[in-house]
């Protein structure tokens, strides 16, 4: 079995939001989300999401193409974003067209955890002028 994982806010669920998820089903058999923690999001982002994770967890669990939901690990530690691919072992990282990931970080972090065999894919946007979280929170 091929495991895929994803991370996101995911707020304000859209269309742009289930493409993510069917173009990353297609790297493999098992797609595993992880929701990102409200005061993840706050300290990323500067703003609190308009649904909090409780919420964003139930919404996405609605829909057939994911697997298996997550909450994020919380900021407790400098390594909090890897222990969630050290316990679950994906196979491909699918990150969205936007997600500011520092690709040679990640890639170091991964060999140091001898996961430098994990694929990392950068997906494609869906009508970002349209579908995009920052658009719609407005409305």
């Amino acid at each position: 079995m091929k495991k895929i994982i994803v991370f996101g806010t995911f707020d304000v669920f859209h269309p742009g939001h289930q493409d993510f998820f069917r173009q990353a089903k297609k790297f493999g058999d098992f797609l595993i989300v992880v929701v990102a923690r409200d005061k993840n999001v706050k300290d990323i982002k500067g703003t609190w999401p308009r649904n909090n994770e409780r919420k964003r967890l139930e919404i996405i669990s609605r829909y057939n193409l994911v697997d298996k939901i997550l909450l994020g690990n919380k900021n407790d530690a400098n390594d909090y974003k890897y222990k969630i691919l050290q316990e679950e072992k994906p196979d491909v990282i699918c990150l969205g067209y936007d997600q500011r990931v520092n690709e040679k970080e990640l890639q170091k972090k991964l060999k140091e955890y001898r996961m430098d065999k994990v694929e990392m894919v950068r997906l494609k946007p869906y009508k970002e002028d349209i579908y995009k979280s920052s658009l719609l929170s407005d409305n």
